[in-house]
């Protein structure tokens, strides 16, 4: 589901949906919970639907209050980001 790198790196992989959306953001917790995230990569995530969007959201602001600073997303899926955009929430996509 996610894999995080000692430089600093959530690397997320795998369906973020209705159906994984609470079990995913229940292992990110825990992998946050053990250092400091800087980037968040999504360039292992396939279909993503708004339960999708609103873990990458939680997992977002979450690493933001960690590290007490910015928290880039990276290989943005072209859906996720089509969805970010219908909620008015584009800017955080970069």
């Amino acid at each position: 589901m996610n894999t995080p790198s000692a430089v600093g790196v959530l690397a997320l992989s795998g369906p973020l949906t209705f159906a994984s959306a609470a079990a995913t953001l229940e292992v990110q917790r825990r992998q946050l919970a053990g250092g400091s995230v800087q980037v968040i990569d999504l360039a292992g995530v396939g279909e993503c639907d708004s339960a999708g969007l609103a873990c990458v959201l939680a997992l977002l602001s979450e690493a933001q209050q960690r590290c007490g600073g910015d928290v880039q997303l990276i290989h943005v899926p072209a859906g996720l980001r089509a969805l970010a955009e219908v909620a008015d929430l584009g800017k955080l996509f970069g």
